[in-house]
């Protein structure tokens, strides 16, 4: 899974996939086994071809988890999927991740918090495209968890989301304000009103005054 070919590699995923599916007791040592290659991945070589085609079988084995989820796949999701944010070639595997991100909290969105804290923790500082990855992948994110959730992450939320709307790079702050086309999001916040205005007006009016690109 790790050549440099990406024929090989999607012949590989295909095959893991099925062995995934026709045996079902290899399933705990193969996902054990991909555990492992993340883990080596994310902190010690941050080299491997693989990352994607891993993350597109994930992304179907996650969807396929029974209710509730075990302590076994939360886990993987804090210590293998948030992780892995914070790796320099994100940008190789983002998809897939932010897929697997989403399946995981469309099949439990008590999860949403700690994926969003996940997300604030590992924001890129001083990378404009990768900003923009994580802002497609919250509003991916957003889409899927219910009011209630959202009024647990919606002050950390908004306040990075207006550092966003306020950034010199004019593709992060556009990125940002699209969140306000996003009607589910938009109704998100008119029911909180009281809470997000304060945070995010300020912000919104000192930037359309000041803010270098019309």
């Amino acid at each position: 899974m790790n050549h440099e070919d990406p024929r090989e590699r999607d012949f590989l995923k295909t095959t893991l996939h099925r062995i995934y599916g026709k045996f079902l007791n290899l399933r705990a040592f193969i996902r054990r086994s991909i555990n492992n290659i993340f883990f080596q991945f994310i902190y010690e070589t941050e080299r491997h071809n693989g990352i994607a085609e891993l993350l597109e079988i994930l992304g179907s084995i996650i969807n396929g988890f029974a209710l509730p989820l075990k302590e076994e796949h939360k886990s993987f999701l804090r210590r293998v999927l948030i992780p892995l944010h914070k790796v320099k070639s994100l940008v190789l595997y983002h998809p897939q991740l932010a897929y697997c991100v989403v399946q995981f909290l469309e099949k439990n969105q008590a999860l949403a918090q700690e994926v969003i804290q996940g997300l604030l923790r590992y924001w890129p500082k001083v990378n404009s495209p990768k900003e923009v990855m994580f802002l497609n992948e919250l509003e991916e994110v957003l889409d899927v968890i219910d009011g209630n959730e959202f009024q647990r992450i919606m002050i950390p939320l908004f306040v990075k989301l207006g550092q966003c709307v306020s950034s010199t790079h004019f593709q992060v702050a556009e990125r940002a304000l699209y969140f306000w086309n996003n009607d589910y999001i938009v109704s998100l916040m008119a029911e909180n009103m009281n809470a997000i205005m304060p945070i995010i007006f300020p912000t919104l009016y000192k930037t359309s005054k000041t803010h270098w690109n019309k």
